[in-house]
């Protein structure tokens, strides 16, 4: 019931647009009076608005239990918002779960290596001196695993306001040489992943606008510089992302309707993370191997040759990308774009 109807209650109790953290304090049996299996979000609303006097922080809800709302007082660009981010037990994802939750969010961080994970969101919690974040497995290329997760998060927290989508996978090779399997790899991350995971978050989002009509939502996928211009000898990752970005422009079109902006950030090398640093299957290793950089002798060389292409000169780095994504939550006339954090390196026509 947790995840029917949570994030409704969450918008019923809101204080103006901002919603509260959820947490039941006692539970109970049975199941929510008045709703049909296949309810939609303003039937499980309506349903439930007799429990929920204005001005309400508590509510008894059947098939729930004694359920508490809580506004912290925490400051900051994410202050009380709830958000989800992929791939986040390491690299670029933990970096922008940091951020966030820096800035006053309660984070989920999802992943499908559950012990690095939940590994990082006990690191996160250590450093910021407070609980603000947990760790939940997810496979985003499992729609099974997705669901799960989700429901997690919603039983955790109460819903969910900012879904950070940065789970993604790159094999670099030839077309001529690239096998199946791994094409299969990239596309189910990097495309399918999203899809599944924007169909499940969508729906929490639903039932919060439905609630709270005033409210916004964002979805935001970490693209990449790849999704505005191809890549050579690396065409899985960048049809990919390609993909994503219509994918993006699409789903923008049809969940505006429950104020839900969709957008993508097109970042460009972050060379300084495991994607492309790491020492046995890092990128710069990649790419010296399969001969992408005419001439490269070592990691060093090609390295030099990407921060060549660079106009400013230097990969990206996580508070590049930060203050797109505090940009796009902030900006409230802004919806299916694909805005480019390239260093110039890639610049839109």
């Amino acid at each position: 019931m947790l995840v029917d109807v949570f994030p409704a209650v969450r918008g019923l109790m809101a204080a103006g647009t901002r919603l509260p953290r959820l947490q039941v304090i006692s539970a109970a049996s049975g199941g929510c009076p008045g709703l049909p299996a296949d309810a939609r979000p303003d039937q499980i609303v309506e349903a439930l608005r007799p429990l929920i006097p204005a001005g309400a922080t508590e509510a008894d809800i059947p098939g729930v239990g004694r359920v508490a709302a809580s506004f912290s007082s925490r400051a900051g660009r994410a202050a009380d918002k709830i958000a989800l981010v992929t791939g986040a037990a390491q690299g670029f994802g933990f970096e922008i779960a940091r951020d966030l939750a820096a800035q006053g969010a309660w984070v989920v961080l999802a992943d499908i290596n559950v012990a690095g994970v939940e590994a990082a969101a006990a690191q996160l919690n250590t450093d910021l001196g407070r609980p603000a974040a947990i760790g939940v497995a997810m496979n985003v290329a499992d729609a099974d695993s997705v669901r799960t997760a989700v429901r997690a998060v919603v039983a955790a927290f109460g819903g969910i306001d900012l879904f950070v989508s940065n789970a993604g996978v790159l094999k670099a090779a030839s077309v001529k040489t690239q096998t199946v399997a791994d094409l299969d790899f990239v596309t189910n991350v990097n495309y399918k992943g999203y899809f599944l995971c924007v169909q499940a978050v969508s729906q929490v989002m639903a039932l919060q606008h439905a609630a709270c009509p005033d409210a916004w939502f964002d979805i935001i996928q970490i693209n990449s510089k790849s999704g505005l211009q191809g890549s050579n000898k690396n065409g899985s990752y960048a049809g990919s992302k390609f993909g994503g970005i219509g994918l993006t422009q699409s789903f923008a079109m049809e969940l505006v309707e429950d104020h839900v902006k969709v957008n993508a950030i097109c970042p460009g090398n972050f060379f300084d993370g495991p994607l492309w640093s790491n020492p046995k299957t890092g990128l710069f290793v990649q790419y010296l191997t399969t001969g992408k950089v005419p001439g490269a002798k070592t990691i060093a060389d090609v390295r030099a040759f990407y921060e060549a292409k660079v106009p400013m000169g230097r990969g990206c780095t996580t508070p590049d990308v930060m203050r797109a994504v505090y940009y796009l939550v902030d900006q409230l006339y802004e919806t299916g774009q694909a805005l480019p954090v390239t260093g110039g390196q890639v610049m839109l026509k």
